[in-house]
């Protein structure tokens, strides 16, 4: 296979299945310019090392203002008003704005606290699975991946049960921007606009309503003039929108990785103990965080040997380190006993992801909850007619038709 400069980093077969696509580049050497669907050419840095390496260096800075015109005229981002209000969340933030937004973040999402309301997320699943048990069979993506975070999240943050009745599922397309030349632009704008209108009055209710919640906590620090108006309602929308998808997707890539694998979900379900161990594998075999989001050099600097001209996309591939042979044996064989597993799928250094802890603890109640109360859970169509997300960034699937 020729590897074409720019390579084109997208396509319903490379979707289907990019790892061949990331060991012809891994192979090939640390950096490739790549072209993406809006037409950004940029930089996707492959192998563990590499990744590693690149998520940890200073010199990279994720603040979209560093972006140069090529790529703002092109990129598949958020058009204005809604840009400067909705993308200066955490995944868009240098420090020390950063480090003082993450703090926020983390009081919130600290492992001791997510840890004990483990027994309210596991009623949750088996709730949601009390009228799906019977049938035979459901799209696991619409009955469960969808609502099982979305309420999982709403119960951290503080999201109140009215609120949560009004969130339309829509929204969270807005994670998967089209670009400005694209047919779709003026739909996706709609779905921005409703959004950015619901979150209006999600801080308002708060403002009125505080309570010992996240969501409380993100308003007070506004109140107290710590965050920005745009940053509040940045962080409000990175929480209930791209703290979503990512899990929805998640729970798909590992119930396909599973159904796939019988010997390693025969394993599973006979050594329960596992479970800890099998989601990181699962994480680490098919990440749902396929892409980092957009990193840019200040000024024109060598990665890796290669020159990369200031205000370009950088892209670290967190599925392509993590299947690469110099860190993991085997890397594309599925193990649940593979140890050590430091897998990159969170990503690494300042930015590595701040829900990592409540992620886990939501895959372990997933998967555990599927495995209990689905026996003989299998795809419910061939593995081929599966219709993977055309996102840039995620993998995942549409639907998943299961049967029990």
């Amino acid at each position: 296979m020729e590897i074409a400069c720019p390579f084109p980093l997208y396509g319903e077969e490379f979707k289907r299945d990019p790892y061949p696509t990331y060991s012809l580049l891994r192979q090939a050497g640390p950096v490739h310019q790549v072209e993406f669907p809006s037409g950004v050419v940029g930089w996707l840095v492959t192998g563990y090392a590499a990744a590693r390496s690149a998520l940890a260096d200073p010199r990279l800075g994720k603040n979209h203002s560093l972006g140069n015109d090529g790529w703002r005229r092109l990129a598949a981002i958020m058009p204005e008003p809604q840009h400067s209000t909705l993308q200066v969340h955490l995944l868009h933030q240098d420090p020390p704005r950063h480090t003082l937004m993450r703090r926020l973040a983390l009081d919130a999402l600290a492992p001791r606290r997510v840890e004990g309301m483990r027994a309210q997320f596991e009623k949750i699943a088996h709730e949601l699975l009390d009228g799906a048990a019977g049938s035979g069979g459901m799209d696991l993506v619409q009955s469960f991946g969808i609502p099982f975070p979305f309420r999982v999240l709403s119960e951290v943050i503080g999201l109140p049960a009215e609120y949560q009745r009004r969130f339309d599922r829509a929204w969270c397309k807005v994670v998967q921007p089209v670009g400005p030349q694209d047919p779709r632009r003026s739909a996706y704008i709609g779905l921005l606009t409703g959004l950015e209108r619901y979150i209006s009055e999600v801080i308002a209710h708060k403002r009125e309503n505080p309570d010992d919640d996240l969501l409380t906590s993100l308003v007070l620090a506004n109140e107290r003039g710590e965050i920005t108006d745009a940053e509040l309602s940045s962080s409000v929308f990175q929480l209930l929108v791209a703290g979503l998808e990512p899990v929805t997707n998640q729970i798909s890539t590992a119930v396909i990785a599973l159904l796939t694998h019988p010997e390693q979900f025969t394993l599973l379900r006979g050594d329960p103990s596992l479970l800890p161990q099998a989601v990181e594998e699962l994480l680490r075999f098919d990440g749902a965080f396929e892409l980092t989001t957009w990193r840019f050099f200040g000024e024109t600097s060598r990665l890796y040997g290669t020159e990369i001209p200031a205000g370009d996309s950088v892209i670290v591939s967190l599925n392509a380190a993590n299947r690469d042979p110099a860190q993991f044996r085997d890397p594309d064989m599925l193990d649940f006993t593979r140890s050590p597993n430091a897998h990159l799928s969170f990503g690494h250094g300042i930015h590595f992801c701040a829900g990592a802890v409540l992620a886990r603890i939501e895959l372990e109640i997933a998967l555990g909850a599927l495995i209990q109360r689905l026996p003989g859970l299998r795809l419910a169509v061939p593995e081929q007619e599966l219709k993977w997300i055309q996102a840039v960034l995620g993998r995942g699937t549409e639907s998943l038709p299961v049967a029990f």
